[in-house]
């Protein structure tokens, strides 16, 4: 399963979001964030839906891809849907067992929010999914060039979130290591009471944590035998180039914000 997660990692493909200007992605990925929450009601949940599956299907990532991928997440999203079922009170009771009361508010609330979790994961996955490290790196810095004028790191952050984003399907690859090892060794994840389980997570992250300094410190060394010594007086190989193509994926954007607005109760 681990293997499978496709937050933070790259698949290359010939697409009109792939060939995006990484700055305009990441603009579309924060004022979805943002506009998603503008949604309350069943149109208004529709046209998030038509405008993320189409951004989706103009992407070119096998479906199956995609689901294999947010298989693990999915779960998460059914527990949100549980939350709100048996705690959010309001409206009319539907279902009533013993201490199990299920209201009205409470199916509608669980339906909108696992569909708002569900579009801010997809949305935030195309964006790694279609950009590489180094794109990411480079939109980030020239959004946050203004900031340069209050001495604020702007190179220096930027290459932390990359080098994050780069190492999470490191990571997940390396936890799946160690899970199938120590399963040989005959630990049992997931079986037995609660406490035993999350003791059986310790041998787990002891060599996690290890593994990760280790790849850290390996990277900050590769970084100075190479000379890095900061963004100062780096010139770029790669030039950004914002088309139009850029400029029009970000109006439909704002459209589907003033629909929202629009159609919100």
């Amino acid at each position: 399963m681990m293997e499978k997660m496709i937050f933070g990692r790259y698949v290359p493909a010939d697409s009109a979001i792939h060939r995006m200007d990484p700055r305009a992605k990441i603009l579309i990925v924060f004022l979805f964030v943002c506009v998603v929450f503008l949604a309350n009601n069943g149109v208004t949940y529709l046209l998030l839906g038509i405008y993320t599956f189409l951004m989706i299907a103009m992407c070119k990532i096998p479906a199956r891809f995609l689901y294999a991928g947010l298989k693990p997440v999915l779960w998460l999203v059914i527990f949100t849907l549980i939350l709100q079922l048996f705690f959010t009170k309001g409206g009319n009771l539907v279902f009533s067992y013993g201490p199990i009361k299920i209201y009205q508010e409470g199916i509608r609330q669980g339906i909108f929010i696992s569909f708002r979790f569900f579009f801010l994961i997809l949305m935030t996955s195309l964006l790694t999914l279609t950009t590489t490290p180094i794109e990411i790196t480079d939109g980030l810095e020239s959004l946050l060039h203004p900031l340069k004028k209050i001495r604020f790191p702007v190179h220096e952050m930027a290459l932390m979130l990359s080098i994050s984003l780069r190492f999470i399907p490191t990571l997940m690859q390396e936890t799946d290591k160690i899970m199938k090892a120590q399963i040989a060794r005959g630990v049992e994840f997931g079986s037995g009471p609660i406490k035993d389980r999350i003791k059986a997570v310790v041998p787990l992250l002891i060599p996690l944590f290890v593994s990760s300094f280790k790849r850290a410190e390996e990277l900050a060394i590769a970084m100075e035998a190479r000379g890095y010594k900061g963004g100062e007086g780096r010139t770029k190989y790669r030039l950004l180039d914002w088309k139009a193509a850029d400029t029009l994926i970000l109006l439909i954007l704002l459209v589907l914000t003033l629909l929202l607005f629009l159609f919100r109760t």
